[in-house]
Parts: structure tokens; C-alpha cells; sequence
């Protein structure tokens, strides 16, 4: 039987969608609806936030809750182009999505850890 790396993208695909579903959500209305109605009092200040996201544990929070959604969007991407038909790239089509996924990566923690 040939190996194949699907596995990888499939579990890649499956995380980011149970961090799309459930935690995206819960920031959305946190941080854009609760805390500009002023719900939340000033637990959104800056440097109440500043000094959280120095924490290391909560970078790390972060950096899954944006590489995460990165592979779940690329994985769905590319097997929305291939069906609608894009055939004969489809090394290219992965290279393509899974990189940019990689790449957004890649750049939320350089961004995070030098923060």
C-alpha cells in the first residue's frame, strides 16, 4: 500500500474546523459585540490585554486559534477547486494551499513571539 501525508491534512482540516465552530465564535462575541457595548467593563484595556497576551500559554492560545483555521481553509479550498473542476494540478493546488496555510503560520508566530 503507497504512504500518504492525507492523514496530516485531514486532522489539520478536522482541528481547525472544531476551532472555527467553537472558539471563533466565542472571540467574535467577546471582543467585537460584549466588549464595544462596554459589557465587559475594563476587562478590555489595553494593558489588561497587553499583559495577557505576554503570556506565553496564551500565545501559544493564539497561534492555534489562528494557524489552525488556516489549514481548515486551505484543505477545503483545494477540494473545492478540484471539484469544480480543476483536474491535472492538483500537486500544484496543494503546494499552492497547504503553503499559504503554512505561511500564515509561520507569520502569526514570528508575529506572537516578538510581540
Amino acid at each position: 500500500m503507497a504512504k500518504s501525508n492525507e492523514p496530516i491534512w485531514w486532522s489539520l482540516f478536522s482541528a481547525g474546523g472544531v476551532v472555527a465552530a467553537f472558539l471563533i465564535p466565542i472571540h467574535v462575541i467577546l471582543l467585537g459585540i460584549a466588549g464595544p457595548l462596554g459589557l465587559l467593563g475594563g476587562a478590555l484595556a489595553y494593558g489588561r490585554m497587553a499583559d495577557l497576551v505576554a503570556h506565553p500559554i496564551v500565545r501559544l492560545y493564539c497561534l492555534v486559534l489562528i494557524s489552525l483555521p488556516l489549514f481548515h481553509w486551505a484543505h477545503r479550498f483545494r477540494f473545492t477547486l478540484f471539484d469544480l473542476g480543476v483536474r491535472g494540478i492538483d500537486m500544484l493546488l496543494a503546494v499552492v494551499c497547504y503553503g499559504a496555510a503554512i505561511a500564515g503560520t509561520l507569520i502569526a508566530a514570528q508575529v506572537l513571539w516578538t510581540f
